[in-house]
């Protein structure tokens, strides 16, 4: 009684699994993780997407949120710890909290339009991290105070124009939310009463 190749369809079985794997291998290269296959959302201009139109000023909104989230997690974890106002050592507690929150929204909507971030403070940012570390008391209050406000005021305004111009409902969405943050963010800041007036033009 003859037997059976036991091995029959195992070669070309083989051949077939080596085929889809090199052919899944390319379309990764070719097309990453995080960049829609409408093109590549980081070389600038505008581009389509399933949510419409993403434009550079939608870019710039995104890494800006992220930007200032990772300097100001920090220095709101620092403050929470040297402050020696309780009222600055309370605000910077909620607004790190916070930060943490708006950072993986940022991430997460940034990820869904394939816009890379920054992964580290851009180099003013880096020193006012440093200029707030050499400083202590009540001078250290009014250091956060002041840079915090700044910023927060400097990136609302890229918000409300993202807002009032994107094309992409990801990125209108995305803005109404960093806006209720960042509004409550300079109210807090401001509640503490070290705002100077120039600060506020």
């Amino acid at each position: 009684m003859r037997r059976l190749p036991r091995f029959r369809f195992g070669r070309p079985l083989l051949i077939l699994a080596a085929v889809a794997a090199v052919g899944a291998a390319f379309v990764v290269v070719m097309n990453p993780v995080g960049v829609p296959t409408s093109g590549a959302a980081n070389l600038g201009g505008t581009v389509n997407t399933r949510w419409g139109r993403l434009s550079t000023l939608d870019r710039q909104l995104l890494v800006a949120v992220r930007q200032a989230g990772l300097w100001e997690i920090p220095a709101g974890q620092q403050a929470h710890q040297r402050a020696s106002s309780p009222r600055v050592r309370e605000v910077a507690e909620i607004i790190w909290q916070q930060h943490v929150q708006l950072d993986a929204d940022a991430r997460t909507t940034a990820d869904k339009l394939g816009v890379l971030l920054p992964n580290e403070p851009n180099g003013t940012q880096k020193a006012y991290l440093r200029e707030m570390s050499g400083k202590f008391g009540a001078d250290y209050d009014k250091i956060f105070v002041h840079r915090l406000r700044a910023a927060h005021g400097a990136v609302f305004t890229v918000i409300a124009k993202v807002r009032s111009q994107s094309e992409n409902s990801e990125v209108r969405a995305f803005a109404e939310r960093s806006m209720k943050f960042v509004n409550t963010h300079m109210s807090l800041l401001e509640s503490t009463g070290l705002v100077p007036r120039r600060a506020l033009k």
